[in-house]
């Protein structure tokens, strides 16, 4: 007798353009939220777009965020429940809106997404990253009911936060590898359309990587539409495991060994080039993702992420004690393995 089901949580609303902050009101009120918004930012963008925002929502009152934490959650957790909020708006990059996220899952309402930098796919995912000392906690949330990401503001940011967020999408190709080779082996549910559309939004990165440039709007415009469909790829999947395999462990791993040496998206991207290596071997696709990530002027290195080859090799040998995930990695990759993959591909 048949009786798998599923429950797919995307949000209503996606606009994704110039201009399109404008739309913000619009978006919202064509999800008939009840109550007022409550603004979650951090120093940077409420300084550059925050006005913009409340200008809109006239009585939204604002939290500024200056570092993330389960703290700050429980700080945004407070104000709105003072404020008698009925759903947040996060503005801002990967702090305001991972603590947004988790917030409204603990206040049990919703929230929206308007992304300032195009640095990972958590603008659209139902996953929040929330660090605690030398360490990262992934925790599941729902996803946004709408996304607001104007490539106007998205093409000024930082280029290094839109080169991270282009190497985080372009790992899903080993994180789509190890989702594989786990349901081989150890039975893990697979979802093919989830697995495609993941892999077809890396692929569509590594070929567009060389037309990538910073200040360019149209570059903007394909990275946010890339993180777009890896968050949409992760909802269906109910898990991150479309966008989160071994290289993801390693930079977890490298999280704990030197916090705050290199951004999250730029770690995966240099993790993917040795995972590749390591599920492939010489003929494998390491080399098209290290050149789409040289084409875009993000790391390939670990000299290049700040760090030395020791402790590169100590990630990678020892990233499989992270959590109970099945990947290449399996129960340890040894120090001579690990050795091979990184000199070969150059990384170390």
């Amino acid at each position: 007798m048949f009786e798998k089901t599923t429950w797919i949580k995307l949000p209503r609303n996606v606009l994704v353009g110039h201009g399109v902050l404008s739309h913000l009101s619009a978006a919202v009120e064509d999800l008939s939220l009840s109550g007022s918004p409550f603004l979650v930012t951090s120093p940077t963008p409420n300084d550059l777009v925050g006005d913009r925002v409340r200008e809109e929502f006239p009585d939204a009152e604002t939290v500024v965020i200056e570092t993330a934490g389960f703290n700050a959650v429980e700080r945004v957790v407070d104000a709105a429940t003072a404020a008698d909020s009925g759903y947040l708006i996060a503005l801002g990059g990967g702090k305001p809106i991972d603590t947004a996220k988790m917030a409204s899952d603990r206040l049990g309402c919703g929230f929206v997404s308007v992304p300032t930098a195009a640095s990972h796919d958590g603008i659209v995912s139902g996953r929040s990253s929330i660090p605690e000392g030398d360490t990262r906690h992934s925790v599941a949330a729902d996803p946004p009911l709408a996304v607001v990401a104007d490539t106007e503001i998205l093409a000024e940011a930082p280029w290094e936060l839109t080169t991270a967020g282009c190497a985080d999408i372009i790992s899903n190709y080993t994180a789509v590898k190890d989702w594989q080779l786990a349901h081989r082996l150890k039975n893990v549910e697979y979802s093919e359309y989830a697995g495609a559309l993941s892999q077809m939004t890396a692929e569509m990165l590594v070929e567009s990587s060389s037309a990538i440039k910073p200040g360019f709007e149209e570059s903007a415009w394909l990275v946010a539409k890339a993180l777009v469909s890896s968050g949409v790829a992760m909802s269906i999947a109910g898990s991150s495991r479309p966008a989160s395999g071994a290289e993801h462990l390693i930079s977890h791993r490298l999280d704990r060994l030197v916090p705050g040496k290199a951004l999250h998206g730029h770690q995966v991207g240099v993790a993917a080039i040795v995972t590749e290596y390591l599920h492939s071997g010489e003929r494998g696709e390491w080399a098209d993702i290290r050149e789409a990530l040289e084409d875009l002027d993000a790391p390939t290195t670990a000299n290049e992420l700040g760090i030395d080859g020791d402790t590169l090799l100590e990630a990678v040998t020892t990233a499989h004690s992270i959590r109970d995930r099945h990947t290449i990695l399996g129960n340890g990759v040894s120090e001579d393995a690990a050795v091979e993959a990184a000199t070969f591909t150059g990384v170390m």
